[in-house]
């Protein structure tokens, strides 16, 4: 039974995940399934969703700081970070209060108990009222899932609820599987369900935040698209049209386009050095919304956020989250005056920037932001074609640290993506970016460049340059560019415009040749025993493949995602490509991950794929 005491826990805390305390963020006003858990009327669903949601709230902060931590953006603070975020850091092995399996298995038990009891059949006139919930039950069952596959390599599967300790014992006993057997077992439910809706409870008001303002929920944002889960799921383990395909299904169901975001020119020139290395004819290049509005999580603001978990303003009112601290803001903090001023006054001590931060940006962000390139129009004239500057870099970095200086006047940076202790599951740019992943391993690296560079527009110029066989490939198979779905995707931009100014058109630099061109020799100088360039597709689609893992780092940095975008893309680099070529060496993956998180000096040796994972540890 020792062995057992995971599955035992989470027998015990079947119901623990269900219930919402009185002032939770996903309050729902009813405690019935405590007494009622038959599931047998129509209202019930809401209840044990929102419960299921709770239990995604407690798994939150471990879901962020095992990727980022591990990842290659980040550093614990020498003077700060505790033992556990340093173990993750370097791959020591240690137990730390951040793997801890019953988090996910909890949410698992949750979702089984509820597909197992809810009567999908009852129904309002037509509509089979439970269906959104109960897909969202299987969706959610398998994102935990993928989490747990993605720490643990290995670990028990099941889709029955754990009522009994004979349960437990036969499940905790029973076979592991790893990331492809599951796969097979969860995606033909999901591929039933990627066409359906999310649930929506509507707007709710959750509290007033330590700055006076009312923290709101849009409660459909805080469920998990059934299409995204699967399309992860097929990316994971090398499916590549599958994935393309599911991820095309929610962007056509959903009429999601790749908005167009700038970074307000004030920020950035408050935080360049030397703004006399600003070339003369610059002109800055902007168009859309705020970039910072994404983090805002306003509901009225949001053309971004697709799946977000909101966290409490407070202990009273629930599940309340470490992130912000950890990054460097104080979220939870109360100002001297009323809490209900809308300009409370802080002293330098109540400040809502810490020094004493736990995670700092890492020296290989911070370069890979400064190395980037703006592409602008001179004095602002298209005719005189576009010109480029090194000054600025990635414009994002100057929203997603805010530049401090301590009491003494020492620079240091503060993350502030979790300013509003939200935390970001899927935003619109990341399922772009998956895209462009899964479209680059499918043989389309052309397709997937001009995601980066204008968006997949059926409506520019830019896509007259794709191949033949691409543009029938995008207008038969992944139908971006069909007739029938040109009113939804003509207000695509490409993500890197956000940062980078002029990407898209014919006169821009950030053509597909030069950057891959360029990205080929940096991999040889990195990679001197490995990379030989053929002249080949493949060159060209591991090439394309580095820009987008560069765009996931410039775009979703710190948001949770970082080491397990590093280790699925070194499988797709482990896997024989599309002709069944190993370009690098089969084992070239493992090689390009360990020298990218060489500079955090891991304790195990990063180029075995078994050393990705830790120990799922049962007692």
């Amino acid at each position: 039974m020792k062995k057992n005491i995971l599955f035992i826990a989470v027998l015990f805390g079947v119901f623990a995940g269900m219930v919402t305390s009185c002032d939770d963020a996903l309050e729902t006003g009813s405690d019935r399934q405590i007494f009622n858990p038959t599931l047998s009327e129509k209202t019930d669903s809401m209840f044990y969703t929102l419960g299921i949601l709770k239990g995604v709230q407690d798994a939150i902060d471990q879901y962020v700081l095992f990727n980022e931590m591990r990842g290659d953006l980040t550093v614990p603070n020498a003077a700060n970070a505790t033992v556990d975020l340093k173990n993750l850091s370097n791959f020591s092995g240690e137990p730390t209060r951040y793997d801890s399996a019953y988090v996910y298995y909890r949410i698992i038990n949750n979702c089984n108990y509820y597909i197992a009891h809810r009567d999908t059949a009852l129904r309002t006139g037509s509509i089979a009222v439970a269906m959104p919930e109960y897909a969202q039950a299987h969706a959610i069952r398998a994102w935990a899932y993928l989490q747990l596959v993605k720490t643990y390599q290995k670990v028990p599967f099941y889709t029955e609820p754990i009522l009994t300790i004979s349960q437990a014992e036969r499940i905790g006993n029973g076979t592991y599987l790893d990331i492809y057997q599951i796969r097979d077992e969860l995606v033909a439910d999901l591929e039933k369900f990627k066409n359906v809706g999310v649930p929506n409870y509507g707007q709710i008001t959750v509290g007033t935040t330590n700055l006076g303002s009312s923290k709101r929920v849009q409660t459909a944002l805080t469920m998990f698209p059934p299409a995204l889960v699967l399309g992860d799921w097929y990316l994971e383990t090398n499916e590549y049209e599958k994935a393309a395909k599911a991820y095309f299904a929610y962007l056509k169901d959903q009429k999601v386009a790749m908005r167009s975001y700038f970074v307000p020119w004030n920020q950035v020139l408050s935080s360049l050095p030397n703004v006399n290395a600003i070339p003369n004819d610059f002109t800055a290049y902007s168009t859309g919304t705020s970039w910072s509005n994404i983090w805002a999580m306003n509901p009225d603001l949001n053309y971004e956020i697709i799946t977000y978990v909101p966290m409490s303003v407070n202990k009273l009112r629930g599940s309340i989250t470490d992130l912000p601290r950890l990054f460097g803001y104080n979220f939870y903090i109360t100002p001297s005056n009323s809490i209900d001023s809308l300009n409370p006054i802080r002293t330098f001590e109540e400040s809502v920037y810490l020094e004493d931060r736990a995670i700092d940006p890492s020296t290989s962000y911070l370069n890979l932001c400064n190395n980037q390139t703006y592409y602008y129009y001179p004095h602002g004239e298209e005719i005189r074609g576009v010109s480029q500057t090194q000054v600025f870099g990635d414009l994002r970095r100057y929203i997603t640290l805010s530049d401090q200086v301590t009491q003494d006047n020492d620079p240091y940076y503060v993350m502030v993506k979790y300013s509003g202790a939200n935390v970001p599951i899927y935003r619109t740019s990341k399922v772009y970016l998956r895209m462009a992943e899964a479209l680059n391993r499918a043989g389309y690296p052309d397709a997937a460049f001009a995601i980066l560079k204008c968006g997949l527009n059926p409506a520019v110029g830019d896509i007259d340059s794709l191949k033949d066989e691409t543009r029938d490939y995008l207008t038969n198979t992944i139908p971006f560019l069909a007739t029938e779905n040109r009113s939804i995707f003509t207000g695509n931009y490409g993500i890197h415009t956000r940062a980078s100014g002029i990407t898209r058109g014919d006169k821009t630099p950030y053509q597909l040749d030069t950057i891959v061109k360029a990205k080929l020799l940096e991999l040889e100088t990195l990679y001197p025993a490995y990379v030989v360039q053929t002249g080949t597709l493949a060159d060209t689609i591991n090439a394309v493949e580095d820009l987008i893992c560069d765009e996931y780092a410039l775009e979703l940095a710190f948001e949770g995602n970082r080491f397990g975008d590093l280790c699925r893309i070194a499988r797709h680099k482990n896997a024989p490509d599309i002709f069944g070529n190993y370009l690098y060496g089969p084992n070239f993956g493992g090689i390009w991950l360990k020298e990218k998180l060489a500079f955090k000096n891991p304790l195990k040796d990063l180029s075995r794929e078994e050393n990705w994972f830790i120990p799922l540890r049962r007692e």
